[in-house]
């Protein structure tokens, strides 16, 4: 349990600057915006709020350090997302209760965020030492192939509020590892986790202007600019559908590598054969991690008739006992949404669910008073048709639909246009291989809840992306290939 004397003293030691080629510095026009506590509604500090005009100076602070992070040695990059690794674990308590203050999750799981988070600066840090190339004799013996993989060169990151420091962690580590300056705009909602963290990685001996962090409001009217320079050659985004596809548009001006992390509408299916207290298990990581604003967030629930009952009793069970309060009280499961606009959206959902049948087993209601709580939800008897079947709830609500068969399941899995994760289960390992190949996703957790790894590979199918983070191939996606032919007379 923190007190306000902890909290004071973590929100004064953050940088409320923009991070502009290793220094801070204000808006150019002097403008700030207000960072909000979720559970309080009051504001815990103001942030500065860049314009087009310093979001170009960003840019042309990345291309300035291009060149000097590129010559870098592979080990000198690697050392520095080392000591970064190392101060994040230092500065732990400090991070993690920065990130419950401004984006509301619970302190312990805010914990278990910097971990995670400071993983991929581990992982990368491996790979920044394992970046190869090759030698090959053409097939007719009169020429050599040399490949060599170089840096693709500045790039562009957009992050989402609901992980502030991991979806940074997972773009930056990277890019950092291939040899790669950069730009990051955070989500207006968390910018102050960060901002701690490019002073972490200043203090890891990054090179000045070898990242640069930009709060922005008007996002559109800052990032366009800078994806349509023609310096930048590389765009990362993770947020919702509609705007990785309008970035994706601007992007392609100049045929800038993109990699889009988007919606999801992750099933959970759970046949009549699988272990029913581990799917429980697995539903609360899947449904509840970060208060269920997750884009690997289990969203729809498919249940065989023959364990429907059981299931959904023993979820409704779990699910209500469940402790609802701000993030720095003792004992609190569930913090709030992060702000008026995803409580309203979730309300809406659970309303229309019900208007068109669904039953309330559990909650269904927001909690009055301040901040923006809504307590673990379980609803039964969900029309297929209903929005909850069809749009990403990014909350506390489990809707629950019965079907007959693992057929049934894989079918109503399939219809939608999003396919970054599902998750199944069941014992008989012959119908999960079956369901696995056929799921139309990126990811599958077989009977598992949780699939993020920074060692895995991670990114969707269909509307839910492009490309992959993390894993051995998580490197490639910031490193272009260069062919040298050698004439060769033996």
């Amino acid at each position: 349990m923190t007190t306000n004397a902890d909290e004071r003293r973590v929100l004064d030691a953050v940088p409320t600057g923009l991070f502009i080629g290793g220094r801070w510095r204000p808006a150019e026009n002097g403008a700030t915006a207000k960072v909000e506590d979720p559970a309080t509604g009051e504001v815990l500090t103001e942030v500065a709020d860049a314009s087009p005009a310093d979001g170009m100076d960003a840019l042309a602070a990345a291309h300035a350090a291009q060149p000097t992070i590129a010559a870098m040695a592979p080990r000198e990059r690697s050392e520095i997302l080392r000591r970064a690794y190392d101060l994040l674990h230092e500065r732990i308590d400090d991070l993690a209760l920065l990130m419950t203050l401004e984006m509301g999750k619970p302190f312990a799981e805010a914990k278990g965020e910097v971990v995670y988070a400071s993983e991929f600066l581990r992982w990368f840090s491996e790979e920044a030492v394992r970046i190869d190339g090759g030698y090959q004799v053409a097939p007719n013996g009169q020429t050599r192939f040399l490949t060599i993989r170089q840096p693709v060169g500045v790039c562009v990151f957009v992050t989402p509020w609901n992980f502030p420091l991991a979806m940074g962690t997972r773009k930056i580590a990277p890019a950092v590892a291939a040899g790669c300056a950069s730009v990051i705009k955070p989500a207006p909602q968390t910018p102050l986790t960060m901002l701690a963290f490019a002073q972490v990685l200043a203090d890891a001996g990054l090179p000045d202007g070898a990242l640069n962090v930009i709060n922005a409001t008007d996002a559109g009217a800052v990032m366009e600019p800078i994806l349509r320079d023609g310096r930048a050659r590389k765009m990362s985004f993770t947020g919702s559908t509609p705007v990785g596809k309008l970035l994706l548009s601007q992007a392609s001006d100049k045929v800038m590598r993109s990699s889009l992390e988007l919606g999801g509408n992750a099933s959970f299916i759970v046949l009549d054969d699988a272990d029913v207290d581990a799917a429980v298990e697995g539903a609360m990581i899947a449904k509840m991690r970060n208060m269920g604003e997750a884009c690997t967030a289990a969203n729809r629930f498919y249940v065989q008739r023959g364990v429907a009952e059981e299931f959904t009793a023993k979820l409704a069970e779990r699910m209500g006992a469940l402790k609802v309060g701000r993030g720095t009280e003792e004992g609190v499961n569930v913090g709030p949404l992060i702000d008026a606009k995803g409580l309203d959206k979730v309300t809406d959902l659970v309303a229309d669910a019900v208007a068109a049948g669904a039953s309330v087993a559990i909650g269904g209601r927001a909690q009055d008073g301040p901040g923006y709580f809504y307590p673990p939800t379980v609803l039964t008897d969900v029309p297929v048709n209903s929005r909850l079947n069809h749009e990403e709830i990014f909350g506390p609500v489990a809707p629950i639909t019965v079907v007959d068969s693992a057929d049934d399941a894989l079918a109503a899995a399939n219809a939608t246009e999003f396919g970054l994760v599902n998750y199944v289960y069941t014992r008989d390992l012959n119908r999960a291989l079956h369901i696995a190949e056929n799921l139309e996703s990126g990811m599958i957790g077989l009977n598992t809840g949780l699939v993020s790894n920074p060692a895995a590979p991670f990114g969707g199918v269909k509307e839910s992306g492009l490309g992959r983070e993390g894993g051995t191939v998580g490197i490639d996606e910031f490193l272009e290939t260069k062919y040298v032919a050698i004439g060769y007379s033996g």
